[in-house]
């Protein structure tokens, strides 16, 4: 049983705009925000982006793995990373490449034929299109194509395993997964509480290309669409003094590239460019519930622009000290921005929100982290 399927067992790590930390079952997620709060999450469903066949000209094993779109709205064409013989089971760094590539070659992938359009300045990096009909690729993907997955888990991931609660369009490579914290009792008790919640699709990339160079270039140039009911709900929270609250990575990158630099978000199609890291002035987001992630990662570095290097130390000594778990079906950490001042209102305020609904008592599952 994957963890995303024992929530109860989830843990939160809380860390506060001043660098306060406590520990919590991921659970307190309900009890944390007031009515002024705005949670915004992906409801990208992921898409089965692993595709294994052959190498027609040497008639060598390979692995694709869709890793962008080149135009969203053309199903039949992709940026994607190549592997040679093996799968999933070998750690990606470990990996061997791709027999030698060329513009042209065809690529048979179960019931699909691909042929690679262009490399991509790497060995490893090309866009191909699909031939046939978007409607007969799509078809394709889901019949014979597997979710993109990583040697932490043997054993193979069903479609179902990567897609969230809020799954909707199935436009990401890989799993928003910052959302499997999110279930319907939770969304339950944010409502009964006056919380906001809202979503935007954004595709989120993936996570690892195998290769630590072509890593650096992570995440690639992503979609998204923020619907306007959502926008619109962005700028009520900014004007009642409430937290806007980021599920994951790819919403903080696709909230700062819709910034309209007032405050607000412009709402409608956009793609999101580049990373967000340290010196980022990030303009949308108070605060980003993650997953638990490595240094060096993308998803870590988009951390230092909410927290400094020093608390981001203590946060990893955390993590490891009382064994959270990583990778998507993992457990989850809560930062506010440290250049939000704390807020002491009764209603918004961080430890005030833990101490109303969790007593600070050993059998409630909480502490503070020294």
């Amino acid at each position: 049983m994957i963890a995303a399927e024992t929530p109860d067992a989830a843990k939160l790590l809380l860390v506060e705009a001043d660098g306060a930390m406590r520990r919590l079952p991921r659970a307190a997620l309900a009890a944390l925000f007031g009515p002024a709060d705005l949670i915004v999450a992906n409801d990208a469903a992921t898409l089965p982006a692993s595709l294994h066949g052959t190498h027609e000209p040497s008639g060598g094993e390979i692995e694709i793995r869709l890793a962008g779109w080149i135009d969203i709205g053309d199903p039949t064409r992709f940026i994607a990373i190549a592997f040679g013989a093996g799968d999933h089971r070998q750690r990606t760094e470990d990996r061997s490449p791709p027999l030698p590539l060329a513009a042209g070659d065809r690529l048979s992938l179960g019931p699909l034929v691909a042929t690679i359009e262009t490399l991509l300045d790497h060995p490893r990096l090309v866009a191909l299109r699909f031939l046939g009909e978007a409607r007969a690729v799509l078809s394709g993907l889901v019949h014979y194509g597997r979710p993109i997955q990583y040697a932490h888990a043997a054993a193979p991931y069903a479609l179902w395993d990567v897609w969230t609660k809020i799954a909707a369009d199935p436009i990401a490579f890989e799993p928003p997964s910052a959302g499997f914290a999110l279930d319907w009792r939770m969304l339950v008790a944010w409502r009964s509480r006056g919380v906001g919640f809202a979503t935007l699709t954004h595709a989120a990339g993936i996570s690892s290309t195998g290769d630590a160079a072509l890593d650096q270039r992570l995440p690639f140039d992503e979609p998204y669409r923020i619907p306007e009911r959502t926008a619109v709900a962005i700028r009520r929270a900014k004007a009642r003094g409430g937290r806007v609250v980021a599920v994951g990575t790819s919403v903080v990158r696709a909230l700062e590239a819709a910034a309209d630099g007032a405050g607000g978000i412009r709402a409608g199609p956009g793609v999101a460019y580049g990373r967000i890291g340290r010196g980022t002035d990030i303009r949308i987001a108070d605060a980003i519930l993650s997953g638990v992630h490595q240094p060096g990662e993308s998803h870590y570095e988009l951390l230092r622009a909410f927290a400094d290097d020093a608390t981001l130390d203590r946060i990893n000594a955390a993590l490891v000290g009382h064994g959270y778990r990583g990778h998507e079906h993992g457990d989850s950490v809560l930062v506010e921005r440290a250049s939000r001042a704390v807020d002491v209102d009764d209603e918004t305020a961080w430890a005030r929100g833990v101490r109303r609904s969790l007593p600070l008592k050993a059998k409630s599952g909480t502490s503070d982290v020294n």
